[in-house]
């Protein structure tokens, strides 16, 4: 049976807009349908500051035109119209856009995780440090910013997608104390964001202030891994209290971290200390300890830039194995050395004068 245009467009009919009120449609919203044997594909066009709110509405698409008959295959995107701003016509009635870095209501400090290459346990160390702070009795957030690779909701145990609040803000999901807000609570696991720079920046945007984050007394941000788009963003938009940057002791990782300890200083943002991750390991048969990455780098980098080596993590793949099943190790083995180590962490970033809580 062939599938025709007047079907995908019916069944896209079905799927509202959450914020004109309209079909998706009606809206003009759905647009460039395509139909190349039984594989349909469309995309739906909005302002990139929705992008994170459309995710919802895009599943609902595509299961909308799955269900039509003959269809084999549907792929649709998320993409983002110009926002030019409207012109000035003198009336003095337009208010001009905020400039430089604003705090965000409710929010005492706000610390971003970084590293300059991935593969270094970045997030690995937001998660735990984020529960071992919400553990000490403060209000945490955690935002994973890591809108290509989320992988927080898996390291948090959590597969809620958050639920809408008023006409364009969400509420977050929390579980061991944390209130977490990903990408990935908003798509299928395997499913890749195909997305250009200003849907990612107007995700991140909407993430940090279209989200009902609440009080917190810390919000930690999970970013990706680089000198990006996305740390960029957060720099010249947010009030960021400071960053951590995260390191292995080899080389060439404390090459890269280099470069993300250099972009803040040239953004103006804090470097509130360095961790150093995988620092040794223990063999669990023998007890003998041996340092694959080498050992000390992040201590001495710390020390050559004056400021704080916050604490060394072990590698062990306890702490892996408690990440993949969403316990964090500070939870799942709250008493164990390598909890220890991450709660050690949390409480020497807080004796950082700039967090003050």
């Amino acid at each position: 049976m062939t599938v025709t245009k007047d079907q995908v467009l019916a069944a896209l009919s079905k799927i509202d807009d959450p914020v004109s009120g309209k079909d998706i449609v009606a809206a003009d919203i759905a647009r460039a349908i395509t139909i190349d044997g039984d594989t349909v594909r469309f995309v739906l066009e909005v302002e990139a500051s929705r992008g994170v709110a459309m995710e919802p509405v895009r599943l609902e698409a595509v299961e909308a035109v799955q269900a039509i008959k003959g269809v084999g295959k549907v792929s649709a995107l998320v993409t983002a119209h110009s926002e030019k701003a409207p012109p000035d016509l003198g009336t003095g009635a337009a208010k001009p856009a905020p400039q430089g870095p604003q705090s965000i209501p409710g929010i005492r400090h706000i610390v971003a995780v970084a590293s300059g290459k991935g593969g270094v346990g970045k997030s690995t160390v937001s998660t735990n440090l984020a529960v071992a702070m919400a553990g000490m009795g403060l209000k945490v957030g955690l935002l994973d910013a890591d809108i290509y690779g989320p992988s927080q909701p898996r390291m948090m145990g959590i597969s809620a997608r958050p639920k809408a609040v008023g006409d364009r803000g969400m509420a977050p999901v929390e579980r061991h104390g944390v209130k977490l807000m990903s990408m990935g609570l908003m798509m299928r696991e395997d499913e890749a964001v195909v997305w250009r720079g200003p849907m990612l920046m107007g995700a991140l945007q909407q993430m940090l202030n279209q989200v009902a984050w609440g009080a917190l007394d810390v919000l930690i941000i999970d970013l990706p891994p680089g000198t990006g788009d996305v740390q960029l963003t957060l720099s010249q938009k947010t009030k960021v209290t400071g960053a951590v940057v995260v390191s292995t002791p080899q080389d060439i990782a404390l090459l890269d971290a280099r470069k993300a300890l250099d972009m803040f200083r040239k953004t103006g943002v804090p470097v509130l200390g360095i961790i150093e991750n995988m620092s040794t390991h223990i063999c669990s048969e023998c007890g003998h300890e041996e340092h694959i990455f080498g050992h000390g780098g992040a201590g001495f980098e710390a020390k050559k830039l004056q400021v704080p080596l916050l604490g060394e993590v072990p590698l062990d793949i306890k702490i892996r194995l408690a990440g993949d099943e969403g316990e964090p190790i500070v939870v799942a083995e709250p008493d164990s050395p390598q909890a220890k180590a991450f709660k050690d962490i949390a409480s020497n970033l807080l004796k950082v004068k700039a967090l003050a809580l």
